[in-house]
This record gives C-alpha cells, sequence and structure tokens, in this order.
C-alpha cells in the first residue's frame, strides 16, 4: 500500500462531495459564497464537517477523510 494515498472513509462521502462540488459545479460554488450554511444544508453535513470546511483548514478537514486532493484544489 502506498503510505501516501489513502482512500477516504465512507463516512466522509459527504463532505468530499462538497468539496468535489466547490472545485467542480459552478453553480453549487456559488450557493456556497452566498450562503454556506444554505449549501451545506442540500448536502446534509453533519456539524463537524460544516466547522471544518468554514475554518477551511487542511489538518481538520483530512482528519475528517476528506481527499488531500479535494482539499489543495
Amino acid at each position: 500500500m502506498n503510505e501516501h494515498y489513502f482512500f477516504p472513509p465512507a463516512s466522509a462521502y459527504l463532505l468530499n462531495r462538497c468539496l468535489y462540488l466547490l472545485k467542480s459545479d459552478a453553480g453549487f460554488r456559488a450557493r456556497y459564497l452566498a450562503a454556506p450554511d444554505a449549501a451545506m444544508d442540500e448536502l446534509g453535513l453533519a456539524p463537524e464537517s460544516r466547522a471544518a470546511l468554514r475554518a477551511f483548514e487542511r489538518d481538520p478537514l483530512i482528519a475528517l477523510g476528506a481527499h488531500p486532493y479535494l482539499v489543495f484544489m
């Protein structure tokens, strides 16, 4: 197994989905910038994921299972 790559846990799916949408979906990104809580409600994100996204700091996001590629993008 490669020590630099990991598969995100299933529990982090919604967090990674949100990060992917922020990177790839201009409409979602605009909704998130206009009203972050409403955009996170759309995805049903857990409170700890919401807090990590608000802070948008790498280590807390990765600790919750965010894929590093999505965090850096």
